[in-house]
């Protein structure tokens, strides 16, 4: 039934796909996934996971109210089973796609997965939807069994979409159509952004190098790479818009249906997380606008010497901040140090990521613009990418997906489908991580002037990760509102975006023409709707738990290890009540907020 025949590859290449001129940097080696796209282990996976798909349906469609506690119970397990299958062939072809999705057979193989998935696992689609179907009081009742009990987690990440799902057909036709849908449109998306070349000053760069001369010390520099990626982005407006409209449009058509009260309702859900927590976030961030990115951009204008600050003057560093390369040795060192320091389990578990091939870090056209850490399936290691350029945000980078790893990694206790965390937990480990890492070096600085410079460093980081993710979640939302009604023309995109950074931003800062087609860059409005605020809701409560950890708290590190180790099967008011805090206070995101106002405090002092 799968055919993978005409899919071959050289698997010498699969280390990295294409060469790099960076050997010091290190590219990932998928094996430990698959020996290669055309291997049998592959095409058997797939073969034995529509075979188990056809026993689960056969076993269990229809019976699933009937069931004892205990057959339930057994009825998960293999639905984890499959699950975890797909999830391995799934794993592998997107990172395949992440390194180079310009080259037509990767892009060829990673649709075929997809539809290979989605195929398959629409025979499973039903054991939810009848999982929804059995009444409080039966589940109840079955939940006496303890091994069910054990997959209660699982059953309420169900049911908390209890009231928004639809019939069996229609949910089948939504699994179905999807690869011809929203993935396509976001695998247009992805190719797009891999396959652009970006004009500054007479070069042809790719959009990572663009974005990353947005940080250099050259301002002029700056402003070519800011114009250069205006024009690139304006070249494919009429291409970003139509994708944008054409998402929005499907989910608003897809969020009437289920009658979700909000467009971000789905992704609240799906964080387990109350709309009224969110609210409070965002009220809090917006209202500390002033406090926080004003203030601390009029002092950066101050700095540089400038009346008025362009948007390509964000990223700037500091007239004394040199922020010399940092070779990629050294920043396995610091980030290790940091760790380290912390717990030397975790440092133990930071110096395999280190020592293994685990992390794509080389630079190489068609590879992903971002970073991540992709937690595979439980019995394999996760995978970081990310591109080094050498400056001190990469090695916060480093750090940052190196806590997404170890969290993925204490999870994995949990099993495949109870492993995953939510987005608003997920961000914790990865931001503490930088906490831990930036608090490490601003500790070994010698000189109120290097001490200066590491905070205003840290406070851009925070900025970036609270205001402009807030600032992000707000233009979501202005845009999805918008299309429920009227396709949205690019002016209208654009106008959008410069409301919300401009109000994030400040008055220190102009605009010029350009950055009204900047919004076209950011891959979470395309592909995870309302993503963005989980960084503030990330970044805010690591402020306030590092504030727990310096205070001296009662056997900090095992607690805190512990609520990693907790995966998805905790809430975040379980997870945050040994350390004395609650997110569903609104004291608690000022608790947050208030230790980045504090550092520009030290700023303004400076």
């Amino acid at each position: 039934m799968f055919s993978l025949d005409h899919f071959k590859y050289n698997t010498q290449n699969q280390t990295a796909s294409g060469t790099s001129n960076n050997e010091d940097l290190p590219s990932w080696d998928l094996s430990d996934l698959y020996p290669s796209p055309d291997s049998p282990e592959l095409k058997n996976d797939l073969e034995k996971a529509h075979l188990k798909v056809e026993a689960f349906a056969a076993n269990w469609q229809g019976n699933l109210r009937e069931a004892s506690g205990q057959e339930l119970s057994m009825a998960i397990d293999l639905y984890q089973e499959i699950s975890e299958i797909l999830g391995r062939v799934g794993s592998y072809a997107q990172l395949m796609f992440a390194t180079d999705s310009t080259d037509a057979k990767v892009a060829q193989f990673y649709q075929y997965i997809n539809e290979q998935i989605t195929n398959i696992s629409s025979g499973t689609l039903f054991f939810t939807l009848e999982l929804n179907r059995i009444s409080e009081e039966e589940l109840q009742a079955k939940l006496s069994n303890e091994a069910l009990l054990s997959w209660k987690p699982f059953l309420d990440s169900i049911r908390v979409f209890k009231s928004y799902q639809l019939n069996d057909e229609i949910e089948k036709v939504l699994h179905e159509k999807s690869v011809t849908g929203r993935t396509a449109w976001s695998r247009l998306y992805d190719e797009t952004l891999a396959s652009m070349q970006v004009t500054v000053q007479d070069e042809k760069v790719t959009l990572g190098e663009a974005l990353n001369k947005l940080s250099s010390a050259d301002r002029q520099m700056r402003e070519n790479s800011a114009k250069g990626l205006g024009e690139s982005f304006n070249g494919n407006i009429r291409l970003f818009s139509l994708i944008t409209n054409t998402l929005a449009k499907d989910k608003h058509i897809t969020d009437e249906w289920r009658k979700f009260p909000r467009v971000d309702s789905e992704r609240n859900c799906d964080n387990m997380i109350e709309d009224e927590v969110v609210d409070a976030l965002v009220n809090a961030v917006t209202q500390d606008y002033q406090r926080l990115s004003h203030r601390y951009f009029t002092l950066k204008a101050k700095w540089l010497g400038l009346d008025k600050l362009q948007h390509w003057d964000r990223n700037a560093p500091l007239p004394d901040d040199t922020d010399q390369t940092i070779p990629w040795e050294q920043a396995k060192e610091i980030v290790h140090t940091a760790y380290n320091e912390f717990n030397p389990d975790m440092g133990s578990m930071i110096k395999q990521f280190l020592d293994q091939p685990w992390i794509d870090a080389t630079l190489r056209p068609g590879k992903s613009s971002g970073a991540f850490a992709h937690p595979t399936v439980p019995d394999v290691h996760p995978y970081i990418l990310l591109n080094y350029h050498g400056r001190n945000r990469d090695v916060m980078t480093l750090a940052h997906e190196l806590g997404h790893g170890i969290h993925q990694i204490l999870a994995a206790k949990q099993g495949y489908i109870q492993s995953n965390t939510p987005l608003t937990l997920a961000e914790t480990a990865s931001v503490f991580g930088e906490m831990l890492t930036f608090q490490s070096l601003l500790r070994s600085q010698k000189t109120p002037e290097q001490r200066r410079i590491m905070l205003s460093r840290k406070v851009e980081d925070m900025l970036n990760t609270v205001v402009r993710q807030i600032a992000f979640y707000q233009f979501e939302r202005k845009v999805h509102e918008a299309r429920q009604t009227n396709e949205l023309l690019p002016d209208e995109i654009g106008n959008f975006w410069m409301e919300t950074q401009q109000a994030s931003l400040g008055p220190a800062f102009e605009f010029t023409p350009e950055y009204k087609s900047y919004w076209t860059y950011i891959p979470h409005f395309i592909h995870s709707p309302f993503y963005v605020y989980a960084y503030a809701f990330g970044d805010c409560l690591v402020n306030a738990l590092y504030k727990v950890y310096q205070d001296g708290h009662e056997n900090f590190q095992e607690k805190y290890i512990e609520m990693l180790q907790a995966g998805g099967t905790k809430k975040h008011k379980e997870l945050l009540a040994p350390f004395g805090l609650d997110a569903s206070d609104p004291a608690f995101w000022r608790k947050g907020l208030d230790v980045i106002s504090q550092f520009i405090d030290e700023l303004e002092q400076a």
